[in-house]
């Protein structure tokens, strides 16, 4: 990433991409699983949920707020990894 710049480039977007591309992919697929306490409703309604986050964080241009995404994004597979739904 570009040192002391508050607003990404261009370059700096493409470097998070997989990333972001990986942990979205991974929170849906994981949403599906059968240790988590949610029925078809409240799964479809999460889905729904991740996408709407990812759908206006694609369109963030701060460094920052990119990093918290992603942040936050691990931070959620990690719970629903566990059993746990994050609130």
């Amino acid at each position: 990433m570009s040192k002391g710049l508050i607003w990404a480039m261009a370059e700096d977007l493409t470097q998070n991409r997989g990333r972001v591309l990986y942990l979205y992919r991974q929170l849906l697929r994981t949403l599906n699983s059968p240790i988590l306490p949610l029925n078809l409703a409240a799964r479809l309604a999460k889905k729904a949920e991740v996408r709407a986050i990812f759908m206006v964080a694609s369109e963030e241009q701060s460094l920052h707020n990119v990093e918290d995404l992603i942040d936050v994004a691990e931070y959620s597979l990690s719970l629903l990894r566990k059993g746990e739904i994050p609130k």
